[in-house]
């Protein structure tokens, strides 16, 4: 600023001078390229599913999440001058979540495993069929990224097994269309993030408790589907059905 303006101020007056700016000093995140040939259609189908539901159909948005004994380490209040210490444990170990929420209840049923295998998204599918019977659903939709235990032939067994359920994919790399993130996003912010258990088990107890007993998690669906790209395909797609 002294060269360019011929200012001399202090680090303070930038930081306050940003701050009116409305700027705040955070971590970047990391993200993927959103650049999926097929994103367009994707959403599209995803919302037109969930703007057309019947009564005895259910959409889900379905994810995992890895419960680590290594504290996700981040912000958190504490007295001026000092820094909360979390002591890391001697040899990590994790532990792995499958969950799933309801668009229309915002309920999210879940279960945990040693490893994330088809096997856990499996048995997040079996629990799902005691939740949604057949005596109440006829059919329920299931959102789910592109991650290989989703794809496997034994999913696609259990899928055959039960006609009644049906997977919709997500764009690669397209995780703000996934409401169930913003829950996990909640999970370590209130539980994870700088914990001190130094046991797994008691770190998932606490994982399991807090999706127990808190919720419904309410969310609107992302503004990704409402980019005019996605309005356009479903004005075409109706269009066409109606010329058909």
């Amino acid at each position: 600023m002294e060269i360019r303006r011929g200012l001399q101020v202090s680090a303070e007056t930038v930081r306050r001078w940003l701050h009116q700016l409305g700027w705040r000093w955070k971590r970047a995140k990391l993200v993927a390229p959103d650049n999926d040939p097929e994103r367009v259609p994707k959403l599209a189908r995803i919302r037109l599913i969930w703007k057309s539901l019947r009564l005895r159909e259910a959409l889900l948005f379905a994810d995992e999440l890895d419960i680590s004994l290594l504290p996700k380490s981040g912000y958190q209040w504490m007295p001026q001058g000092t820094q909360v210490e979390v002591m890391t444990p001697g040899k990590n170990q994790k532990h792995y979540l499958a969950g799933a929420w309801d668009s229309q209840t915002g309920v999210v049923h879940h279960r945990c495993g040693p490893r994330k295998t088809n096997q856990l998204f499996r048995d997040l599918l079996d629990a799902l069929t005691h939740h949604y019977p057949a005596r109440s659903y006829d059919r329920v939709y299931v959102v789910v990224d592109n991650y290989k235990i989703h794809k496997t032939q034994a999913v696609q067994r259990w899928l055959a097994a039960q006609p009644r359920f049906h997977l919709l994919w997500l764009p690669t790399y397209c995780p703000r269309a996934n409401p169930i993130e913003r829950i996990f996003g909640d999970v370590h912010d209130k539980v994870t993030r700088n914990h001190k258990r130094k046991r797994l088990r008691d770190l998932v107890a606490d994982v399991d408790r807090y999706l127990e007993h808190h919720g419904p998690w309410l969310y609107q669906f992302s503004s990704l589907y409402q980019e005019p790209k996605i309005t356009a395909t479903l004005q075409q797609w109706r269009r066409t059905q109606y010329a058909a």
